[in-house]
């Protein structure tokens, strides 16, 4: 029988419709019950692509026994993250406070006044490794609701009080600055892998934002080691197991410091900001294999990804069901030497061993191997291509990852972004329209008539819960992107629409910002986080599109809120350079302008292309007709001799106009140019 998720329109709630447990939506009725019953709240936070959600729910939300004392003893609360990330972030905040440490599945036990009181993560049906089983927990809980109220009511108010009492240093009206950001670098040096890129041990996430910052310091300074750094750790990661080798697309990140076994899920999150950071790499170096991973990080993104609505979803699985009908994990992407000669026969498939790092130990579990490129030398490449396009038909036969099909706004927003420049970069207008496409159905299905965003989206059906900052900063970053790749203005109108937002509800004193709006749901605490996590801290994506779209159309309001919320990398840039990563990017283009660029003449000629393709940091690019253009930049930059003619600018002041693509991308190279 189902529960009340069923109504649901996130996959992993739906994923717990039909369990004995008697979920709750997030919703103020089940606090309510919770208060007719005199009862306490467990919260249960996961999302559907989580391994270890999966596996508790399997060990104990299916068990009808564990399932009939919670049910009498608890008001159980099913969120999603990915739908509720304010929820997660305000209680994880909580259990890392409290225990030093968090991760999904996320448990917290609240009060009627969703209060916190106890916490933890993953608890297994029966104790094992220091870790009580979810009964023991269930079972302790009651007993302390029930015999110890007073002291449990005093943890719960001491909780809420010192979440309540932490104060952000977001560095006031101080701007970073050339100090700032050589420190930042010298930081990420220090961390730097020499061995094998990246940054820190095991387990290793791909630095997409450490990346894009480290490519704009190269192009302003001309510093080569930051280069350098991107440029390794974007070859490691392309020749680990943590790229499909077979398909295109990363996975979430690599469990080991050498990019070798990846945790298998696949976010659309992760692909988007690394198609953008080979597409960007590229530009800056011309290599053949940046070119290559952008592009099929965007076929992979287009053909497994994309919704019927024209939008992206969220997530593969990390499991699926291998040959014996065991759901484990990474089954679809792993092979054994047995396997590849069944594919390829022998002579193929000692040549694909050899190729992907494929040996009888194996790589993996069960004496299976993730697909590496590892030799850097050239190789039979017709061959290669053969025996890659035989082994991902093979794939295909498999049971595929479950999909997690739910449209998440800022995500989508990133997508956008990735796939215009992308296609613009390398000729692929499908690209371009795939971008196009999902920038619609956000405006049609998540924007409301006045440019209120929903956060998700399933099915054609807009879901319940407001857009949080970073929705807004990254759906503004990929219309503006958009804007500048299409050449049509709407898209910076759009952007418009999202920024003002920004300033209205999601500003407070001195420039700081706030993850949800002041007129959101009032959780415990008012989230505010502007360090980077999987993504962009929605408080830096929100100042990088508030400084380009200050930079598109002269705006003082949009330019004094990016420079107030950019106090906060002067504060943490030199301390914490890897979680800020993109707060350093919008520093470094705050440091070069950024630099206008107005290009009167055809939308696609050669002098728009050469716009684009400048290294300038967070260069803002206007083209097309000048008469009647949606584009402040175009205004009374006329067309010279009737020849296309390009105007490079800093706060509307120009350098004189050119009609030279050369002269136009000398003008955009910084000093690694």
């Amino acid at each position: 029988m189902s529960n009340r998720l069923a109504q649901a329109t996130s996959p992993y709630l739906l994923q717990h419709a039909e369990n004995p447990v008697d979920w709750w939506p997030w919703e103020p009725e089940a606090f309510e019950e919770a208060r007719r019953r005199d009862v306490p709240v467990l919260l249960s936070v996961g999302y559907s692509a989580c391994h270890w959600c999966h596996v508790m729910a399997h060990e104990s939300f299916e068990d009808a026994g564990l399932a009939e004392y919670l049910n009498a003893h608890f008001v159980p609360v099913k969120v999603d993250r990915e739908e509720r990330p304010d929820v997660d972030a305000v209680y994880m905040e909580a259990v890392q406070a409290a225990t030093g440490q968090g991760g999904w599945p996320m448990t917290v036990f609240l009060t009627a006044d969703a209060e916190p009181f106890y916490f933890g993560t993953y608890f297994p049906p029966e104790s094992r490794h220091g870790l009580p089983s979810f009964r023991q927990v269930l079972e302790g809980v009651a007993a302390a609701w029930t015999d110890r109220r007073d002291e449990v009511g005093e943890v719960a108010g001491r909780i809420v009080h010192d979440l309540s009492e932490r104060t952000l240093d977001h560095g006031g009206d101080g701007l970073p600055g050339e100090a700032e950001l050589a420190q930042a670098l010298l930081g990420l040096t220090r961390e730097y892998d020499e061995k094998h890129g990246g940054f820190g041990g095991a387990p290793k996430f791909p630095p997409s934002m450490a990346i894009e910052f480290l490519l704009r310091h190269h192009a302003r300074t001309g510093a080569d080691g930051a280069l350098q750094m991107a440029a390794d750790t974007c070859e490691a990661m392309a020749r680990g197991g943590i790229y499909d080798q077979l398909g295109g697309g990363f996975a979430r990140y690599a469990v080991d410091r050498e990019w070798v076994v990846p945790h298998f899920e696949k976010m659309l999150y992760d692909n988007a900001l690394l198609c953008r950071v080979y597409a960007h790499l590229w530009r800056s170096t011309g290599s053949e294999s940046a070119r290559r991973i952008a592009l099929e990080t965007a076929d992979f993104m287009v053909r497994e990804l994309r919704t019927a609505e024209g939008g992206f979803a969220s997530a593969l699985d990390a499991d699926s069901e291998d040959a014996d009908g065991k759901h484990v994990e990474g089954a679809y992407y792993v092979w054994t030497p047995a396997q590849l000669r069944e594919v390829l026969g022998e002579e193929d498939a000692v040549f694909a061993a050899e190729l992907f790092g494929v040996t009888e130990e194996g790589t993996f579990e069960e004496g299976s191997s993730v697909l590496q490129l590892p030799r850097a030398d050239a190789t039979d490449e017709a061959r290669a291509a053969d025996v890659r396009a035989r082994l991902l038909a093979a794939r295909e036969l498999r049971t595929r990852p479950g999909r997690d099909d739910k449209v998440v706004a800022a995500w989508n927003g990133l997508a956008i972004a990735a796939l215009a420049e992308t296609g613009a970069y390398f000729d692929r207008p499908d690209l371009i329209e795939r971008a196009t496409e999902a920038a619609d159905l956000l405006v049609r299905l998540h924007m409301g008539p006045v440019a209120r965003l929903v956060r998700t989206s399933k099915d054609g059906r807009a879901g319940a819960h407001a857009g949080v900052l970073e929705d807004y900063g990254d759906v503004a970053e990929g219309f503006l992107a958009l804007a500048a790749v299409t050449g049509e203005g709407t898209w910076l109108e759009f952007a418009g629409f999202l920024t003002d937002i920004v300033l209205q509800h999601f500003t407070g004193e001195g420039g700081q910002l706030y993850d949800t709006a002041d007129d959101a749901e009032q959780l415990i605490r008012r989230p505010q986080d502007p360090t980077d996590s999987a993504t962009p801290a929605g408080w830096t994506a929100a100042a990088g599109a508030l400084l380009s779209y200050a930079a598109y159309t002269g705006s003082e309001p949009h330019r004094t809120s990016a420079e107030g919320a950019l106090g906060v990398v002067k504060a943490l840039g030199p301390r914490a350079p890897r979680f800020i990563g993109w707060g350093l990017a919008v520093a470094e283009a705050l440091l070069d302008g950024p630099r206008e660029v107005a290009v009167a003449g055809p939308v696609g000629g050669a002098l728009h292309r050469t716009a684009l393709l400048g290294q300038a940091p967070g260069a803002v690019v206007a083209a097309g007709e000048t008469a009647g253009s949606e584009f402040p930049l175009l205004a009374e930059r006329p067309m010279l001799g009737g020849a296309p003619t390009a105007y490079v600018c800093r706060h509307f002041v120009c350098d004189a106009p050119t009609t030279d693509p050369e002269a136009l991308a000398q003008a955009l190279r910084g000093a690694g140019g």
